[in-house]
């Protein structure tokens, strides 16, 4: 068995290597996305003024009024001191096409204040631009910018399939990591004053070994992250009853018929607001979106630069119909049965954010090492092949090589 396992670990570390090392950088850098976007593009999030705020649902009005080309389709309903309103725009259908408008933007930052564009740009856009180069990489990270085709997201596809596998081989690498369970401590040990292929080694195993949990835990939230409905909810189903989403029940409208609400976003608002007050809720509702495939407003409660829901599971969520104003679920972290807490907590874990910053610095320490490791496995492979070819190759025989061969070829002549 163990063979196999050699064989197994070997190939999918080398066929995954490049994926995991670059999800690894990336993944230390997009615990920080929003703050380093921050730092690389004031104009994109700092307000040029300091006046009071407007109303978030008004900024959007005002928005979709400047161009009605575009639907605003997330906004904040008030913002942190000093900060811009980064609003989520979508194209509308566009009259003489039947197709949605082409923008060439999907987010807009606007001075609360004022209500002034203070710029625009594609989110997720290949681009190492400035005000690109964030939500670059977040992309990067768990689609490899691989285009759809056919209707299939062929890079979400293909990093949770390595995902998956990734799952399968952290159970078989512990296992190559213990050949001889009587010498188990070295499996743990770092030979640092030996440096060269021996350190190599180590770091690759023994690294691995240290924090293999948090690396099996990166692998299936990963699993999750890109396959929830196809793989992740169904597996979780077999051991644990789910309770459906607020869209499972739903069936998405195609992109160029959307569903118009009738409800404004203030209606929206009040009604989830006031059954956030029959559960006794506190915390402020802190950000809006509408989905116009399904016709719902989700109205989330938060307080102001907590929309990535820092801390525990996440922020609480009420979806209310856009056009009859009726309830069409809710999200609440924490509650359900267990294998809805097991959902919920995979994003959470995944970036960190279960922990607050602490989580968030240990997760880019993470990505760091799975980068490592993908680089040192490598490393041992070209090594140990460089080695077979060594030993495989003939050896030639030179005269001078074999005492006695010279003199022995001059005796014969003569």
């Amino acid at each position: 068995m163990r063979p196999l396992f050699v064989i197994w670990h070997r190939w999918f570390g080398l066929a995954a290597a490049i994926f995991l090392f670059i999800s690894g950088v990336t993944g230390a850098f997009i615990s920080w996305d929003h703050e380093l976007d921050a730092a690389l593009n004031p104009a994109l999030f700092q307000a040029k003024t300091s006046a009071p705020e407007l109303p978030g649902t008004l900024l959007a009005s005002r928005l979709e009024q400047q161009d009605p080309r575009l639907r605003v389709t997330y906004m904040l309903t008030t913002v942190e001191p000093g900060h811009t309103s980064l609003m989520s725009v979508e194209g509308r259908i566009d009259p003489a096409t039947g197709k949605p408008f082409e923008l060439g933007f999907n987010q807009v930052a606007i001075d609360p204040a004022t209500a002034q564009i203070q710029g625009k740009r594609q989110w997720g856009e290949i681009s190492l631009s400035r005000e690109n180069l964030l939500p670059f990489l977040y992309k990067l990270h768990y689609t490899m910018h691989l285009p759809e085709a056919g209707g299939i997201e062929l890079g979400i596809w293909l990093m949770g399939l390595i995902a998956m596998a990734w799952v399968l081989d952290c159970g078989i690498a512990l296992w190559l990591s213990f050949p001889s369970w009587k010498g188990w401590r070295k499996s743990f040990a770092f030979r640092w004053k030996a440096g060269g292929h021996k350190l190599n080694f180590d770091l690759h195993r023994s690294g691995a070994v240290w924090v293999w949990l948090l690396l099996l835990v990166l692998a299936i939230t990963s699993v999750s992250m890109n396959l929830t409905t196809q793989v992740m909810r169904p597996l979780v189903a077999q051991f644990s009853t789910l309770t459906p989403t607020a869209f499972d029940t739903m069936t998405p409208r195609p992109l160029d018929q959307p569903i118009e609400p009738l409800l404004s976003r203030d209606q929206a608002i009040a009604l989830a607001q006031a059954e956030a007050d029959k559960r006794g809720w506190t915390t402020p509702v802190g950000g809006l979106f509408y989905a116009p495939l399904f016709g719902v407003y989700g109205i989330g409660f938060f307080a102001p630069g907590n929309d990535h829901g820092d801390g525990g599971l996440g922020n609480n969520w009420l979806y209310v119909d856009g056009r009859s104003g009726a309830p069409a679920g809710a999200f609440l972290p924490g509650t359900g049965s267990a294998g809805d807490i097991f959902l919920q907590a995979q994003f959470p874990l995944h970036s960190g954010r279960i922990l607050g910053v602490a989580g968030r610095v240990f997760i880019s320490i993470m990505g760091a090492l799975v980068a490592m490791l993908s680089v040192t496995g490598v490393l041992i492979w070209a090594r140990k092949r460089k080695a077979r070819r060594a030993t495989s190759q003939p050896v030639a025989i030179t005269p001078a090589a074999v005492p006695g061969l010279t003199t022995a070829r001059h005796l014969q002549k003569h």
